[in-house]
């Protein structure tokens, strides 16, 4: 089952609040907790209780482990994640992606890299265990698509390891641009790093709530009592109504990726292929080549390569280690992409692999992979293209 939530964050957000709201949406509490400590946690221990807010009912999540001093980098924090055997591969991903926009935001405010990045809050085991554990509950509760009301961040100031800084701290705002932020003069800090790294990668949409058919509601407590309104996070569990999809864009994915690219004017065609080929191996999302003119009118190529945050570092070693390059610029960009799946058509060549894309209106494409099309036309003496025919009209008719 594919659902869609809406995140109503009235008082902020945080990884707990978004924890509490889940679990009270009914993820499994112990199955969270199952998958924390198997990231080399075995000491942690998760508890839940059902507080008062203002007179409201929420659910409050309590992260119990051992005290430690340890300052985190991201291949330390993903290393960790990939290494966890009861957390399945979506909701790795899904956590990996949720601390790249951590780490984007904090290498910026810092004036550093990616993979020289400190992270303190964030990399607590408490924080690690909030992103997550939410990564795991999203997927356990099959949240697919997702939409947020404008957010609150508070004001006045906050004390954090690097001393006193104004609300929304450095790292929040980074990661909250593009993000519609709500008037707020509450003299606290009502959202986290960690609440906004987990909007701005589930969350395609903000605004008011929309229409939607409401299976279920959760509230997840956050730590303060104030004195106006509650504290908590209120999360709709449902379905949105396919006529108000806002142009389709409730159909598309939204997230952040890094683009590395050097110029290059003193390297050979096998050398650039070369890299290319060993960059994708290594899991770049895409890589490209651009035909330029450099200074002193060379003929150069511009490499230009697609990746997730975590393995920005690992790219940049492949580039210079195998081409001339002696310096790489990168930037961060916003995605959109459309839900995609493979699948295997059955043809009376044989079969033959396809990847079928969804249309924001809900119609399917279906584009045949080319290594598999070459295959079967060498096979049977045909072009591509008459394969790709063959194949699109035989799925065509069923």
């Amino acid at each position: 089952m594919t659902r869609f939530a809406y995140f109503d964050c009235f008082s902020g957000i945080s990884g707990d609040m978004t924890l509490g709201a889940l679990i009270d949406l009914g993820a499994d509490a112990a199955a969270i907790e199952a998958a924390i400590r198997s990231m080399g946690l075995p000491d942690l221990s998760i508890t839940t209780s059902e507080v008062k807010k203002c007179g409201f009912r929420a659910v409050s999540v309590q992260i119990n482990h051992p005290p430690e001093h340890a300052h985190r980098h991201l291949h330390h924090i993903t290393d960790m994640i990939d290494s966890a055997g009861e957390i399945d591969q979506t909701a790795k991903s899904l956590a990996k992606r949720i601390f790249g926009h951590v780490a984007v935001a904090e290498a910026k405010v810092h004036g550093t890299t990616l993979e020289k990045v400190h992270f303190h809050e964030v990399g607590a085991i408490d924080s690690i265990a909030d992103i997550v554990g939410a990564a795991v509950a999203i997927t356990g509760l099959g949240i697919t698509s997702a939409m947020a009301s404008p957010v609150p961040t508070g004001t006045g100031s906050v004390k954090i390891d690097h001393g006193l800084v104004a609300v929304p701290a450095p790292a929040t705002a980074e990661i909250l641009a593009g993000i519609p932020i709500a008037s707020c003069l509450i003299a606290k800090e009502l959202t986290t790093p960690t609440g906004a790294a987990i909007l701005k990668e589930l969350c395609t949409e903000f605004g008011p709530i929309p229409s939607m058919i409401v299976d279920s509601i959760g509230y997840g407590a956050g730590t303060m009592d104030l004195p106006d309104q509650a504290n908590m996070l209120r999360v709709l569990l449902g379905r949105r109504q396919a006529d108000e999809t806002s142009s389709g864009h409730a159909h598309t994915h939204h997230d952040q990726v890094v683009v590395l690219e050097t110029n290059l004017d003193d390297a050979t065609g096998e050398q650039i292929a070369d890299c290319a080929n060993r960059l994708m191996d290594a899991g770049a999302l895409d890589v490209t080549q651009t035909p330029c003119t450099m200074k002193k009118g060379r003929s150069g190529v511009i490499l230009s390569v697609m990746t997730r945050p975590e393995k920005t570092a690992k790219l940049e070693e492949l580039i210079f280690q195998h081409t001339p390059s002696i310096g790489i610029r990168r930037y961060v960009a916003d995605r959109d992409t459309l839900p995609r799946q493979s699948i295997t058509i059955d043809t009376s060549l044989g079969p033959i692999q396809a990847k079928s894309v969804t249309l924001p209106g809900g119609k399917k494409r279906v584009k045949v992979e080319d290594d598999d099309a070459r295959r079967l036309a060498e096979t049977h003496s045909l072009s591509t293209m008459e394969v790709r025919q063959l194949a699109e009209a035989e799925l065509a008719g069923g």
